[in-house]
């Protein structure tokens, strides 16, 4: 029997990604360093934390013999795009358990729509049901109800055992090149791994677009998942959220648009900007020492 292509091989992977040193007098002032690690740039429909925390699930997926994959998010999720390119790309069937019934009868937004053009089937489900996916019957249920029974299942952000391995490489290419990396956390896995592949005496710096103040216990899960205890040295910055998840307010909008006009850069707003603005915010408080090389990942594109 033919084998399939590998993974690799159809999702064309460029990493390691780009690490360049950006000029910004906010940071030049205090004496901080500001590099970008452009993972926006690992692949042009799967940039950034998304190939990293997909990928080994794709395999997984492959190497078990699925044809179909089922995963979770809400209206403007990232992860379930990112899905659903990736199905596209590798030829497997995708659904999207999309938060909030509301939604149903209503026209797409452009993220979903793009989920739908893709290929992905989206059934919407009770924002109650959906909270209450972590719980292994009510996760059957959910995945049965979507017409998915014998999918391979992806969690909401990507993020498991496999993808904080996935997210560990990224630590391992920052390794020696800045004493903080910082990141912008949803579900925690990206941090997870992140600080898992960094060097003794670096440091990941997470900031969460979420409010709530939940991601500590979630980090602290998923590294004993998929290392067994705690792995590296991480710190979140809380209180840079901006109001919730997929908020973004005019002095947010502003500096993303001042940071990208100056850098060249195409700021992603939903997660990007909120890690901008804290690491400008923090350093102009004394956050960092002088000297100090600061690493921002560039997880996605707007």
């Amino acid at each position: 029997m033919n084998r399939p292509p590998s993974l690799d091989a159809r999702l064309e992977p460029r990493p390691p990604s780009p690490l360049q040193e950006v000029r910004d007098e906010r940071f030049a002032a205090r004496g901080v360093r500001l590099l970008l690690k452009r993972d926006d740039l690992v692949h042009p429909e799967l940039p950034g934390n998304k190939w990293r925390k997909l990928a080994p699930n794709l395999r997984a997926a492959l190497e078990g013999g699925h044809d179909r994959l089922v995963t979770f998010g809400g209206a403007y999720s990232n992860h379930l795009r990112a899905t659903a390119a990736a199905g596209r790309l590798l030829g497997l069937r995708t659904v999207g358990i999309v938060r909030g019934d509301e939604l149903a009868g209503r026209p797409l937004n452009d993220s979903l729509a793009r989920c739908a053009a893709d290929g992905m089937r989206l059934h919407f489900v009770s924002r109650s049901d959906y909270r209450r996916k972590a719980e292994p019957r009510e996760l059957a249920r959910l995945v049965d109800s979507a017409g998915a029974g014998g999918a391979y299942v992806v969690p909401e952000g990507g993020s498991n055992a496999l993808a904080l391995h996935g997210c560990a490489e990224l630590g391992r290419e920052l390794r020696g090149a800045a004493d903080v990396v910082a990141v912008a956390c949803g579900t925690g896995g990206t941090l997870a791994g992140l600080a898992a592949g960094l060097a003794p005496g670096q440091r990941a710096l997470g900031v969460p677009v979420l409010a709530g103040g939940f991601l500590a216990a979630e980090i602290r899960s998923l590294q004993a998942a998929a290392f067994g205890g705690p792995a590296g040295s991480w710190t979140l910055a809380e209180d840079f959220h901006h109001g919730g998840y997929a908020r973004v307010p005019d002095a947010l909008e502003a500096f993303a648009a001042d940071f990208g006009s100056r850098h060249g850069l195409p700021v992603e707003r939903i997660y990007v900007a909120k890690l901008l603005w804290a690491l400008a915010e923090l350093t102009a408080s004394g956050a960092f020492p002088r000297g100090t090389a600061l690493a921002a990942v560039v997880t996605g594109r707007p």
